[in-house]
């Protein structure tokens, strides 16, 4: 029993497809993922089995092997959760596998089976409107997703954004027996907040601050958002993917 589900890597504001594959096969009881995983990869193991016991779901006594690939890039984040768990379900037939065929994945699993926030959902979601794909994510990021300038997936009247606040209403959404509404992009609701640039003190030289984008500085980082444009905003969003300070929610 095998399935695949498509989910990015993120290097810098670069994005990178990754196929998750699931294969689930006779052999010592395993639950192996390869594909040079980081830790909290690998961590989505307990996870997805604390997930999995939360929605009354057993794992098969069987060998279970995750894949992410390509195998020689690095992976990193907890945004892996999501589409090891939808790979395993549909490997193990729960869900039709043609359900998650032309989606991008990702998200993180809570114990009790919710589906939490991850940063980078922006920058996915964009680079999955370029290759003709849809997004499923958790529910809180499904306003940053609807700013990936999706229309609706070709050849399909599937919605292109499924955004889920846990994993059994994406289960049941996925076999047809409920309708997870829409999401609207909004703007963050605080972003009428944020300093002004002048408040910034000048460096130590006695020249005025560089009104430029220094990584790392999110003092700075907050005083150049406002104003700015939807493009600018989107651009911003991608360079503090990591921070997970998005500007549109």
């Amino acid at each position: 029993m095998q399935a695949t589900v498509r989910t990015v890597a993120f290097q810098g504001i670069d994005v990178l497809p990754v196929d998750v594959q699931v294969l689930v096969a006779p052999g010592t009881i395993a639950f192996a993922v390869v594909g040079l995983a980081d830790k909290a990869v690998g961590e989505s193991r307990e996870r997805v089995r604390a997930c999995f016991r939360a929605l009354g779901l057993a794992l098969p006594p069987q060998r279970i092997t995750v894949n992410l690939s390509p195998a020689d890039l690095a992976k990193e984040g907890s945004h892996y959760d999501l589409p090891i768990a939808l790979g395993l379900l549909a490997a193990l037939g729960v869900l039709p596998r043609e359900s998650v065929e032309g989606f991008v994945v990702l998200g993180e699993l809570a114990l009790d089976g919710s589906l939490c926030r991850v940063p980078g959902v922006l920058p996915a979601a964009i680079a999955a409107q370029a290759a003709g794909r849809g997004v499923i994510c958790p529910s809180v990021c499904g306003g940053e997703a609807a700013w990936g300038g999706f229309d609706s997936l070709p050849d399909t009247d599937r919605p292109p954004i499924i955004a889920a606040p846990s994993l059994l209403a994406l289960i049941n959404h996925l076999r047809g027996q409920q309708t997870l509404p829409a999401p609207e992009a909004l703007m963050a609701d605080d972003r009428a907040t944020y300093p002004d640039l002048s408040e910034i003190n000048p460096p130590l030289s006695g020249n005025p601050p560089t009104p430029s984008f220094p990584f790392g500085m999110t003092m700075m980082e907050f005083r150049l958002i406002q104003p700015c444009s939807l493009y600018q905003s989107r651009k911003i969003s991608q360079v503090g993917l990591n921070s997970r300070t998005p500007i549109l929610r």
